[in-house]
């Protein structure tokens, strides 16, 4: 029996005429601080009753509230040219593109529920992000992801790849929208927390738009979708907490997901939106009900009445918490115009979903939920909300011992290698840096044929817009071995490869979507890390003017015998070609092309996989990194691409220089011969990942207007050698054949699961 089952049994008659008042043992077990208990009998003049106790505990949950990061995330840059929505306005952030088009995109977590059910966990976060997206009017037309796993040796962490790889591509290919990028990285760190973050973008028409509020007294208030069941009571709550050995007892905190009520539910809600009946609409996402009439009532300020016997549900005689805290997937709250409830309801029975009158919009602030006409739950709405009465506190943050610790690390302590091959072999078929393709066949890329990269590699997703001549740039990327080096420069290093991958991509940066990904946040050591991503995040968005249109904080991912994961403040970005014959991508294209690389390389190796897995040195700081060189990097790289200058473009990154030649060789199965930069080591030259470069091929006849344009930005640049042959060939020596390194590159990743 869960403890929220065991908890119900406790402290919870049939009528809240006989009821057992909670008590603080009661609001501790269900998450809130004794501070919190007295605050919220502050609030009502009274002792709460249960359902009313569990309202607070989900709503004040740091899964809903962010009461432990909102401070801090204020100071998030918001603002941008082409921001229609920013944070914390709406469901998702929302951009403008121009030709009267706006993208809704967004990034979330969910990673608990996929700890302990990883196909349904997967699934209900797939399908749950998509929902932010139509609830605003907005048509999905791209989903990306990005998955942490532990020591891949492991029984359960393969248990773990196969259930959440086969819950995302169920779900989203049921559901018929691509899933189009994505990044699975694996540390020990996450072996008892996986992480599972999902995006998704979409597509909306000016005046299309729908918003997240209530309004107009007597306005009926609908449910419409699937029914409600007991699935996912308290999954905020559940959320909240760190895993621990009993976690697995609240299964019923996970969700159920059905893609293909949710395909009818994309389709009507869009409907819905067009006949001009709606006032509001919301996805019941996290705490269900009770979320979204809070949240819609406190944005339009008003109040609402609910008649909790009125909802449909899947099993007989719920009780009123259960109904209001259920997260059952595949619903929406619709707030509508009084005397249009026809028009609404025609065309929900039209595509064969619920629709049904659950209450009404009232005036001031409270909100009353009755069952069988006995008023359950009495509450003040905005006392529920961000903004309102839910607590925010400032937390205590010391930096850790082991940064320091990092600090000491010196190159000259690791011994050169001396064969290359044997560490570049290593390094393709390492699971951080090998193909990914046994996960991204399962997901259909190509559904609605939006797709453009899917047969032209590039470093960034690129969708379509059809009948523009746009396309969106999509990413999504995290280094957590970098923020976990150094938050504030490995997080602007996340920012700042995203930009520098739909900059390769022939993309302009708009905006990010992030996910926060942290441990307890009670834990200094652990705020000190998130502190510091978010000052990080702060500068590079500045500098690459992408403001923060939303996202999500996940606090405590870690389990009491392991403790918390790397810090992963996954960002997701949004990019803009304004001209898709512009697209770019990563291949070699014809032998004899000249390869050369932008930015400067560096005697570094710090956290390189390289430096991590081969010579097993994990506590070292971040790689060089120079957000000015950076961006000056981006600047030149742009004018080459506009000057149709080069033929290829690939970021360094993961695996390093020779991890990037051998990507673009394997596209078309084109070699190279390259040499090193003598005043550096070879295996810094080869290896390290120190940040702020890209490799671009050209044709001979370009080269001098090339190496011109480059010198107009003032940027360092290398001529790298020549796309030439079927070898991968530095100095002379051959590190292994294309098809040798793609054989590698190809297979690991799948042989690893197998094996």
């Amino acid at each position: 029996m869960s403890k929220f089952a065991l908890l119900l049994k406790n402290n919870v008659m049939t009528s809240t005429k006989n009821e057992v008042l909670p008590t603080l043992d009661t609001a501790k077990k269900l998450g809130l601080l004794p501070e919190e208990f007295e605050k919220i009998k502050s609030i009502l003049g009274r002792v709460p009753n249960f359902t009313e106790l569990s309202i607070y505990s989900v709503m004040w949950s740091e899964h809903c509230s962010y009461k432990n990061s909102i401070l801090w995330l204020k100071t998030l840059p918001k603002d941008g040219p082409h921001m229609l929505a920013k944070a914390g306005e709406e469901n998702a952030g929302l951009v403008d593109i121009g030709d009267g088009l706006g993208v809704a995109f967004k990034i979330e977590s969910h990673n608990h529920p996929s700890a302990l059910e990883p196909y349904q966990g997967a699934a209900t976060g797939v399908g749950g992000i998509n929902r932010d997206i139509f609830t605003m009017g907005a048509r999905p037309i791209a989903q990306l992801n990005s998955l942490r796993f532990g020591d891949l040796k492991l029984d359960k962490t393969k248990w773990l790849v196969r259930g959440v790889v086969k819950g995302i591509g169920d779900y989203g290919n049921a559901f018929g929208i691509p899933t189009v990028g994505g990044e699975v990285f694996f540390d020990e760190c996450y072996n008892t927390n996986p992480l599972v973050n999902a995006m998704s973008a979409g597509l909306v028409k000016a005046g299309e738009t729908a918003s997240a509020t209530s309004y107009g007294v007597g306005n009926p208030v609908f449910i419409v979708g699937s029914s409600t069941g007991k699935d996912g009571i308290h999954g905020a709550t559940f959320a909240s907490a760190d895993i621990t050995e009993d976690s697995a007892k609240d299964l019923p905190a996970v969700q159920v997901g059905d893609p293909f009520q949710e395909k009818l539910l994309l389709e009507a809600s869009l409907e819905v939106i067009r006949t001009g009946a709606v006032i509001g609409m919301q996805d019941m996402g996290a705490a269900g009900i009770i979320c979204s009439t809070s949240e819609m009532s406190a944005k339009g300020e008003h109040g609402m009445k609910i008649w909790l016997d009125k909802v449909p549900t899947r099993q007989a005689n719920m009780l009123p918490f259960e109904i209001l805290l259920s997260e059952s997937q595949e619903r929406m709250l619709i707030v509508v115009k009084k005397g249009m409830e026809k028009k609404v309801n025609a065309v929900f029975e039209k595509w064969d979903l619920n629709c049904v009158q659950i209450g009404e919009v009232t005036a001031g602030n409270r909100l009353h939920y009755y069952m069988h006409a006995e008023l359950v739950a009495d509450v003040p709405g905005d006392t529920l909300v961000l903004g309102g009465g839910a607590p925010v506190y400032t937390r205590e943050y010391k930096e850790p011992a082991y940064y320091a610790e990092s600090k000491k690390f010196k190159l000259d302590s690791i011994a050169e290698p001396t064969d290359l091959k044997a560490v570049a072999n290593f390094l393709l078929e390492n699971p951080n840096i090998a193909s990914k393709r046994w996960v991204y066949n399962q997901y259909d890329s190509m559904v609605g044929t939006v797709n453009m990269s899917t047969n032209a590699p590039s470093d960034a997703a690129i969708v379509n817009i059809k009948g523009t001549n746009k396309a969106i740039a999509l990413k999504i990327d995290c280094n957590s071995r970098y923020v976990n080096a150094d938050p504030e420069i490995g997080c602007a290093i996340a920012v700042a490869e995203a930009a520098r991958n739909i900059t390769c991509s022939g993309g302009e940066p708009s905006a990010i979507t992030n996910c926060l990904n942290f441990g307890n946040p009670y834990n200094p050591e652990v705020y000190w890390q998130f502190v510091g991503a978010i000052k990080g995040m702060s500068a590079a968005c500045l500098k690459f003017q992408t403001p923060v249109t939303g996202g999500n904080v996940s606090f405590y991912n870690q389990s009491s015998f392991e403790g918390p994961v790397f810090p992963t403040p996954t960002i997701g970005m949004l990019g803009v070609l304004d001209d898709k014959e512009k697209f770019m991508t990563l291949g070699f294209k014809h032998e004899g092309d000249f390869i050369y690389m932008l930015g400067d390389s560096r005697d570094c190796i710090a956290s390189s996989e390289y430096l991590y897995s081969w010579h097993q040195v994990k506590n070292t700081p971040a790689p060089y990194f120079n957000l000015d060189e950076e961006y000056a990097v981006h600047q030149a790289l742009k004018a080459l691409i506009r000057s149709n200058l080069i033929l290829s473009a690939h970021d360094v990154s993961d695996g390093g220089l020779f991890v990037t030649l051998a990507e673009s060789a394997f596209v078309a199965g084109l070699g190279f011969e390259v040499n090193s930069d003598k005043n550096i080591r070879k295996d810094a030259f080869l290896f390290g990942e120190a940040q702020g470069r890209v490799v671009v091929s050209a044709r001979k006849e370009d080269e001098v207007k090339l190496v011109d344009e480059i010198r107009k930005h003032g940027i360092k640049f290398t001529k790298l050698g020549f796309i030439k042959g079927k070898e991968m060939i530095v100095d002379g020596e051959s590190l292994g054949s294309v098809k040798e390194g793609r054989d590698l590159y190809e297979n690991s990743l799948q042989d690893r699961l197998n094996n």
